[in-house]
């Protein structure tokens, strides 16, 4: 990975949703919704409070999380397209 987070930001891969449904009715590209589910890449250092101290982050680089469709900023590394965006944007992370 060649991004380094800054501050509470973190760095999150969508994860491919599924084009066919559960009756076999394939959907195409032009109608799927973004996925708001993404695997964790990297993580910054945590943010500092009110004492200058750094809090680390909830969140691990391979946590599963959800957030919602328009959160983040979508960058572009090596091809592939990525989320950067903050802890606070995050709804959850998904027990595996």
């Amino acid at each position: 990975m060649k991004l380094r987070p800054l501050h509470d930001r973190v760095i999150v891969k969508r994860l491919e949703q599924e084009t066919k449904t559960a009756l076999g009715i394939i959907i195409p590209d032009n109608a799927a919704e973004k996925p708001d589910q993404g695997e964790v890449l990297a993580v910054g250092p945590g943010k500092r409070n009110d004492k200058g101290d750094f809090v680390a982050l909830n969140v691990q680089v391979g946590d599963r999380v959800l957030f919602g469709k328009y959160s983040g900023q979508t960058v572009k590394v090596d091809g592939e397209e990525l989320l950067v965006m903050r802890e606070e944007d995050l709804f959850a992370v998904v027990a595996q």
